[in-house]
Order: structure tokens, then sequence, then C-alpha cells
């Protein structure tokens, strides 16, 4: 078979993965770029058919990180617009809810509840504006690496193969981006990052890491029960004791409920079926009459990473590093990533930055996890580092 013929493209830097963490990185570097008076050729490759596509909706949002990114957020018209009001936390039982005290971790005053991929799309409007490239519906297939065995980009995946792997008629091959540096931002479980990990070692000497199934629902709810706001975590039934996870139940927007149901992936019962457990909890009679009257509008499901700052891998090899929720970032019991994502990729894009500008090609970025040590980032993965091995 005849080499493949494939399209090139040098840029200064590839992200790969248009959520929360690609995007942040991308607009940091190009705000950095400005204000030195340079030009980075940024591009940004995402496998959804647009940017947000692959984003569950409805989260609590701290907005913390994004003050540091955009200051001026709001006049920028950012879609945070249902701010977090009441929280709730209850244990339940088959047949009743006892509320406790909410856990100072799941406090939110200040926060926001919002459609993450709403604010995305959002995300990658700026972006726009700011003249960074962002290609939807181009997965990034494989890692590239130079002739040093340093990364040196990614290529894209073919179109048009036929299911033994030949070229079919409508055959397009994959474009080649080649980069001095690449940020891998595929969130949780990313394919680029297990091949990373094993290439480079990023696993070595690690804790192991631990994930969690997340189940999430939109609803619109009748307008008599709509408490915009109203903010309410579950522990309990229909779980047993030895079964780690909950719920959560979002008001925000117009008539809108996020419902979701998490359970970590430890479950020792091999016949526990997550979604029938989601679907038992709506039948709870405390919350059964939420959901009366009311209509699904959307739903699916996310892995989410649970190891916390024992589980982070090394985030930084010749030319890229790890961000956002590929590393693991998420803060399990807030049970919060966004603010912590886009923050380790503030940290990177400054880092990536300074490098760049001194005119490294394909760097090993040391000054990153340096510099998150030393972030509010840390302090507070740190304070939470306990929670989730406790159980």
């Amino acid at each position: 078979m005849a080499a493949i013929e494939r399209e090139s493209m040098d840029v200064d830097v590839v992200i790969v993965g248009a959520g929360p963490a690609g995007l942040t990185a991308a607009i940091r570097l190009k705000q950095l770029a400005a204000a030195s008076g340079r030009d980075l050729a940024i591009v940004v490759l995402e496998k959804g058919s647009e940017v947000g596509a692959h984003i569950l909706s409805g989260a609590v949002f701290e907005p913390r990180s994004l003050n540091e990114l955009f200051p001026d957020w709001q006049k920028r018209g950012a879609p945070l617009r249902t701010p977090a009001r009441e929280d709730h936390f209850f244990f339940l039982t088959e047949k009743r809810a006892f509320r406790l005290p909410t856990p100072p971790q799941m406090h939110n005053a200040g926060n926001y509840i919002i459609s993450l991929s709403n604010f995305c799309r959002w995300l990658g409007e700026q972006a726009a504006a700011m003249g960074i490239d962002i290609f939807p519906g181009f997965p990034a297939a494989e890692v590239l690496y130079d002739d040093e065995g340093r990364v040196a980009g990614v290529r894209t995946q073919d179109m048009g193969v036929r299911r033994d792997g030949t070229p079919g008629p409508n055959f397009q091959p994959g474009m080649d981006l080649r980069a001095r540096l690449t940020l891998f931002a595929e969130g949780c479980r990313g394919h680029l990052t297990k091949r990373l990990e094993q290439r480079f070692g990023l696993r070595d000497g690690i804790g192991p890491q631990t994930y969690a199934i997340g189940i999430k629902e939109l609803w619109e709810i009748e307008p008599a029960k709509h408490e915009p706001g109203k903010i309410i975590h579950t522990i309990g039934w229909p779980l047993d004791r030895r079964t780690y996870g909950g719920s959560f139940l979002y008001h925000w927007g117009e008539n809108f409920l996020a419902y979701g149901f998490v359970i970590g992936l430890d479950y020792w019962n091999p016949h526990l079926s997550p979604f029938e457990e989601m679907q038992r909890f709506k039948l709870h009679p405390a919350f059964r009459p939420l959901f009366e009257g009311g209509q699904r509008i959307g739903y699916g499901a996310r892995a989410l990473v649970e190891g916390g700052l024992q589980a982070l891998p090394r985030l930084v090899f010749p030319g890229g590093a790890l961000i956002g929720d590929c590393a693991g970032f998420l803060n399990v019991p807030k049970i919060k990533g966004t603010h912590t994502a886009m923050k380790s990729a503030l940290v990177a894009a400054e880092c990536a930055f300074e490098a760049l500008a001194a005119g490294a090609v394909r760097p090993l970025l040391e000054s990153y996890p340096q510099r998150l040590r030393q972030s509010w980032l840390w302090d507070e993965l740190y304070r939470a580092r306990n929670i989730r091995p406790s159980f």
C-alpha cells in the first residue's frame, strides 16, 4: 500500500480539546502574546461537531479562575446568570430524607449554576475573536514525535475508512499539525494521554487513579416547583453503605433542573447498574413530586477522575504538557473541577509563553509543575487529598 500523502501545518502551539482547560490555555497564551507585542499561531482541536458538543450541561461553577482570565467577564456577557442561593444536604433512607449540616466544601455562596456547554461555547467565541484557530470535528488520533523523541504535534483522524481499516471511496487523510509545543486537554481518560503516560512513564511511582461515573439529565419542571439557585446534594439510598456516590439537583435558568447521580467505579456489587440506581432515586417520596409534571429534555454520562492529589501523574514531557481533567484536578468533596482545570491551564500557558518567547522548540516545561505547587490550586487539592481515599 502506497504511503498516504498528508497535508501538514506548522504552528506554535497545538491544544487537544476545546473544553474549559483547552480554551483557557489558548486564550491566556494569546493574551500574553498581545501584551508583549508578539504573535503566536495557536490551533485548538475539538472532536465534537462544535465547541461544547461533548460537554454535559448543568454544573455549579466557581468563578475564581474566570476572574483571573477575564476580570470583565460580566461585560463580555459570560453565561453566568443563576447565582447559587441555597445549599441543602440530605441523607436518604428508602422512605425518608434527613437534612444534615452542609459540609463546608459544599457551601456555594458566590458561585453560579450554569450550562457548562454554553460556557464553553462562550469561551470559544472569545478565543475566535482573538484570532485563535478552532477546528471542530477534527479528533486528534495520533501523537507525532520528532527525531529526538519529543512530542512534535498531533495527527487528526482519517475520514472515510472502511471497517477493515482500508481507505473507502470518500477517504480523506488526517492532517499533521506540527507544533513547537503541544498541550493535551482531552478530559478524563483521554486516549492520547494514556499513550503519553506509557511512553514517558508519567505514572511510574504514582498512586493509582480512581474513577466514577456521572449520569446527568436536564429537566424542564413545572414553574411552581422551580427555585432558581437552589442546590441539593444527597447521600445514602438507593446506594448501600459499601458504595460511594450520591446525587445532585440544581435549579437554574428558566425552569431547568439539572439532575445527576455519581457512583464510584470501585463499587463491589457486579450486578449494580448506575443508570438504574439513578432512575430509582427519582421515585423517592422527597423528590418524586419535583419530577412529576416535568419533561426530560437531555441526558448523558461521563467519567470523573477522583484520585486527587496523590494520583496526579507527572505533567510534563519533552514538547508538551497535560492540563485539566486528563491530569485529574477534580476537587472531590466540592464536586467541582472546572475552576481547577482552568487554573492548571492558566499556569501552563504562562510557563509555555515564557519558554516560547525565549525561542524554545519542544521544551520540557519544568516550571509548570513547580508553579502549580505555589498556586491556590495545589493548596485546595492538598486540603482535600484524603477525602476520597477515606472511603
